[in-house]
């Protein structure tokens, strides 16, 4: 960050010292790290205006790190650049959206943990057995920002499994498809997160023991699972009990 000492909030709104001599690139990637918690605890609502100006205000930052961050996140599709107004955050995913990411999720991730329990090494294991349990102390976190914390989680479990497979066209093209960003945005229940860890220990489970086929059954249905909890709110929505901002 220049030679500047400044401050950056985290997701839960306290301050942590940057120290003088931060590299840009290193602060660039605190700030989106920060930016995309607050996009998955909806603390920046969809549709809603950002700008350079206010977030280095709110963080504690110079704003360039603040625009490097959203320019990677422009590139993510997780921001849309307005001409001569800043940043807007996208809406909620169509339905439409939701169904075909799923069915690329269908085709690559029991792929993905297939290779995993053939190839992952013992650190890995080790590594996603790590993040079930740090998972699992975010699980009964009440509010969006406990909520959102357990999404960049979850999100981060899939790319561990992703990349014990061994296969970077596989993460890569999940990583762009930000599924956890999108489906995290649209519902806050407490019974997602409990369902999901049962789902990811069968996939760990698995993977630990050396089984490609338990390992890509078993993600195969979590995100069959997942899909079905996720599709039942777009049921309520087109049934006119809630919007997907509220459910």
């Amino acid at each position: 960050m220049d030679d500047e000492a400044m401050t950056l909030l985290d997701r839960n709104g306290t301050t942590g010292a940057v120290p003088p001599g931060r590299s840009r690139g290193r602060l660039a990637d605190e700030v989106y790290d920060t930016l995309l918690g607050q996009l998955m605890s909806l603390r920046i609502e969809p549709g809603s205006r950002v700008t350079i100006d206010a977030l280095a205000r709110e963080l504690g930052v110079s704003q360039t790190p603040i625009r490097d961050a959203l320019n990677r996140m422009e590139a993510e599709g997780l921001v849309v650049r307005v001409p001569h107004a800043g940043y807007r955050i996208p809406p909620q995913i169509t339905r439409h959206r939701f169904e075909d990411m799923l069915e690329v999720r269908l085709l690559l991730e029991p792929a993905a943990a297939r290779r995993s329990a053939e190839r992952a090494s013992l650190e890995q294991v080790s590594g996603l057995r790590r993040m079930l349990a740090e998972m699992a102390e975010l699980e009964g976190g009440a509010g969006p920002m406990a909520y959102g914390a357990f999404g960049l989680r979850d999100a981060a479990f899939h790319d561990l499994v992703a990349l014990s497979a061994e296969n970077e066209v596989i993460r890569e093209a999940l990583a762009r498809l930000h599924s956890h960003v999108h489906l995290f945005r649209l519902h806050r229940d407490a019974q997602v997160t409990h369902l999901a860890m049962a789902e990811h220990e069968q996939i760990v489970a698995a993977i630990a023991a050396r089984d490609p086929d338990a390992a890509a059954y078993a993600m195969r249905r979590h995100i069959l699972r997942s899909g079905e909890r996720f599709r039942r709110i777009f049921d309520e929505v087109e049934g006119g009990g809630v919007t997907v901002a509220e459910a």
